[in-house]
């Protein structure tokens, strides 16, 4: 059976305020560390009400810190932000305490809005546009020492130089991300859960143009998709009810905390808006284990995906790690099957 993951956003609903949702985080990832979830993904977002965890390094170092077997790492670190260095540096120490179970994942949106994009990086450097790749090759360029002859930065050495950057993966939504994380031969982990196009052809096309690297042989592609799971379709349905009503607030610019299944359960909804809700559900997969299954196994096969990486927004904290119980059950996890 597949292999399961993790990601996390560090929810905050309506009644749970930022500083408890990641205590929240930190407790799941003891929770599916225990379960046999193979990696925990934090994300970088920024001045998003729903959202609590602005900087995954940091999260990465405490949920390491009470975990065992689960690798950590950032789904992703959103690599405009950053000078690479600090990223090689942060990456480095994290690797250094936490050897063989830490992960880069790196995406190239701001992950927020223009104004706080701006803020972020206005003393950054004044590059404009899109300079991602040059960015990741210069974050590969402090692993490699390959500067050329006469440069600056050969007289600068990432910390902790004994230490190795852990395993990177890109991030991506879209064909050019699978694409380029093909030329590139690094992993590749697609956002199903919030992408317009569609999964099955960025997969499959990471696949058939992957050229081997120094960084990885084969290619090793995780599908990341949206899951509530609960009991029955029924409370499965009841939990998902707050992810709709935010996914529509959100499709209007209102990035709010995620309102709790009774708040959605009494939202007048218009016919357009419940259109929108249904449309936006091919992105959500809402079940028992049973119909979760029936729903993801034909993805899964298609996609060619050599993980299933799960996001899992509800308003109730025990209900989420309920539905990430009743998965690890489902997919046959050995220590699932026995929580």
């Amino acid at each position: 059976m597949i292999p399961l993951s993790v990601l996390d956003l560090s929810v905050v609903t309506t009644e749970t305020r930022p500083a408890a949702a990641l205590r929240n985080s930190i407790d799941l990832a003891r929770h599916v560390d225990g379960l046999g979830y193979i990696r925990y993904w934090l994300a970088e977002h920024h001045n998003l009400a729903s959202v609590a965890s602005p900087a995954p390094d940091v999260m990465i170092g405490q949920i390491a810190a009470v975990t065992r077997h689960i690798r950590v790492g950032s789904g992703g670190v959103m690599l405009p932000n950053h000078a690479p260095l600090v990223v090689a540096e942060r990456f480095k120490m994290l690797e250094a305490l936490f050897p063989g179970r830490i992960d880069l994942g790196l995406g190239r949106a701001p992950g927020t809005d223009g104004a706080t994009a701006y803020a972020l990086r206005s003393r950054l450097d004044r590059r404009e546009g899109d300079d991602f790749l040059e960015r990741l090759h210069e974050l590969v360029l402090w692993e490699t020492r390959d500067f050329p002859p006469g440069h600056p930065y050969n007289n600068v050495v990432a910390m902790p130089d004994d230490t190795s950057l852990p395993p990177i993966w890109l991030l991506g939504s879209s064909d050019y991300s699978s694409e380029l994380a093909a030329q590139v031969g690094m992993g590749f982990a697609f956002a199903h859960h919030f992408a317009s196009h569609d999964a099955v052809d960025a997969m499959v096309t990471y696949r058939t143009h992957f050229k081997p690297s120094r960084f990885l042989q084969k290619p090793r592609a995780i599908l990341a998709v949206a899951v509530v799971t609960a009991e029955t379709d029924a409370e499965a349905e009841r939990l998902a009810s707050s992810a709709d009503l935010n996914r529509l607030r959100r499709d209007r610019g209102q990035y709010s905390p995620l309102p709790s299944p009774e708040e959605a359960e009494a939202y007048p909804y218009t016919p357009a808006e419940r259109a929108s809700v249904a449309r936006n559900r091919s992105r959500l997969f809402v079940g028992s284990p049973a119909t979760i299954m029936q729903k993801l196994q034909p993805l899964i096969t298609a996609s060619q995906a050599d993980e299933l990486m799960v996001i899992t927004a509800v308003y109730d904290h025990e209900a989420r790690k309920k539905s990430y119980s009743l998965l690890a059950q489902a997919f046959g996890l050995a220590k699932g099957e026995a929580a």
